[in-house]
């Protein structure tokens, strides 16, 4: 756990979850995001700390997809922008 930010300011949590990308794509992300991984489910910046978790979600009947759940730890302002810059690198479209 992190202590609070300078200036008072308290961390938060934010959770997003993302389908058709796999653990080992998230982290890589996240390293390209100035991330180090610290173990097999989490990722550390400076003052942020992403844990993943992955499981398989049913799509109709017969298909599965991989779902990478993470939650974002860390100052506010700095997962303002991490979370969105994360998002566009894990977004796919179908085609």
């Amino acid at each position: 756990m992190f202590p609070p930010v300078a200036g008072g300011s308290e961390r938060v949590t934010r959770t997003r979850s993302f389908r058709g990308i796999s653990r080992r794509l998230a982290v890589r992300y996240l390293e390209n995001l100035d991330g180090e991984q610290v173990d097999d489910d989490a990722v550390e910046g400076g003052d942020w700390r992403a844990t993943l978790t992955a499981d398989d979600v049913a799509i109709g009947p017969s298909l599965t997809l991989t779902e990478v759940t993470v939650e974002f730890e860390g100052d506010p302002a700095t997962l303002d922008s991490l979370v969105g810059e994360f998002a566009q690198k894990a977004m796919r479209a179908g085609g």
